[in-house]
């Protein structure tokens, strides 16, 4: 085990599991990662691994049949999965949010009903807020869910699912003006719903007037399919409203979305521990002038600036999970962790970019994978200057100068 990114006061059962899920990395993960990726090629076999180890449980409380675990034993397994494949711990993202919404928001029967079957990893989850030309303005979501007696016939067209094609459960959210005045704001007229799917692509034979179109061609981040959902006429019965009452889903959905911003740290905590990994053991492999490049002082600095990186982003994210699992709001920390950690692991695959030379360009090579991989940290569960908004309109209301 590497000195750097260690977590102190770790219980035995969260370094077991941890020790664990690094095992599986080192052997089921690192070996084949590059070449699925470069075949855009779903990870089924690592994904049916995960679940015999009881990942999809993780954060599920036991009375479903999850292992009820915390915030941080989540965000640590998450850290070591981006290590070996950051698509694989995006699987697991999107499915953990949409468990945790339930499990925090959900009605009692909705718990019953969804938890036991995804702690099995037999239900996997997606969720979707974005649309096409949305980006990062939730409240202008255009999706809109109509009350027809106990249902509601949902139109609209939602954008950047991750699992959207493999997932056979994804929480959407919709505008639903029901029950709010005229002038009501944005935030308060959204509902969430959980719709079953069928997986696949195209017309959804379970779901009338669902289709998932295909995936998304991306530079990177691949083998993890994302996708659009188009919603025509879509019946959901209103017993799948989240929570059972509409109005809460922006709230739910942000709740959700503080995970997500841990995990994104977390993912970006993993990618740069590896892409150092590679870069110091490059280092001391390739030689110039005589003798090994990590003798030269150039790239000497170039180690000390990623490793310091590499730990700093690694305790910020666990702080972030820590105030989470204690019940506190931890907006301010997850968008600071989630902020630094993507800036943090663009910086840092770059410098092990740099150390490889012109071997970094070349598909061979690991690195070349993790530079095109790195830049949807910095986009992904809201873009660095959303973060950078969100971090400094928090330490106004905590610094407001009393008058």
């Amino acid at each position: 085990m590497s000195r750097l990114a260690q977590t102190e006061g770790l219980t035995d059962v969260q370094q077991e599991i941890l020790a664990t899920v690094r095992a599986f990395v080192d052997k089921e993960i690192l070996p084949v990662a590059t070449e699925l990726e470069h075949r855009d090629e779903y990870p089924s076999q690592i994904v049916d691994g995960l679940k015999d180890l009881g990942i999809f449980g993780l954060m599920i409380p036991e009375e479903y049949g999850g292992l009820g675990e915390s915030l941080l034993t989540y965000a640590l397994t998450v850290e070591e999965i981006a290590r070996g494949w950051m698509s694989v711990s995006g699987i697991i993202n999107t499915h953990f949010i949409v468990a945790y919404m339930i499990k925090q928001h959900g009605t009692q029967e909705q718990k019953d009903y969804f938890l036991p079957r995804m702690a099995a990893g037999d239900v996997r989850g997606a969720f979707s807020m974005s649309e096409p030309g949305l980006g990062s303005d939730v409240s202008a979501i255009r999706t809109k869910a109509v009350r027809e007696g106990d249902a509601y016939v949902l139109n609209g067209q939602k954008m950047w699912l991750t699992n959207g094609g493999s997932a056979n459960l994804v929480a959407v959210l919709c505008r639903s003006d029901e029950g709010q005045p005229q002038d009501a704001p944005a935030h308060r007229s959204m509902t969430t719903f959980l719709i079953e799917k069928e997986p696949g692509f195209g017309p959804n034979p379970k779901v009338t007037g669902l289709t998932v179109p295909g995936k998304i061609e991306k530079m990177g981040y691949k083998g993890v399919d994302t996708t659009e959902l188009i919603l025509e006429d879509v019946r959901v019965p209103a017993d799948r409203v989240l929570g059972g009452s509409g109005g809460r889903g922006f709230y739910q959905m942000m709740d959700g979305v503080e995970v997500g911003r841990v995990n994104v740290a977390a993912r970006g905590c993993g990618v740069a521990r590896r892409a150092f990994e590679l870069g110091v053991a490059y280092a001391q492999q390739r030689q110039t002038f005589g003798k090994p490049i990590a003798q030269h002082q150039a790239i000497q600095f170039k180690l000390a600036e990623m490793g310091t990186k590499v730990e700093a982003a690694h305790q910020m994210m666990v702080s972030a999970a820590r105030k989470k699992d204690s019940g506190q709001r931890n907006d301010l920390e997850a968008g600071m962790a989630k902020y630094l950690a993507a800036e943090y692991c663009k910086e840092v695959v770059e410098d092990a970019f740099r150390i490889h030379g012109g071997y970094g360009f070349s598909k061979e090579y690991e690195i070349e994978r993790l530079y095109r991989e790195a830049p949807m940290l910095l986009i992904g569960e809201g873009t660095a200057e959303i973060q950078k908004m969100i971090i400094g309109r928090r330490l106004l209301e905590e610094y407001k100068i009393q008058s």
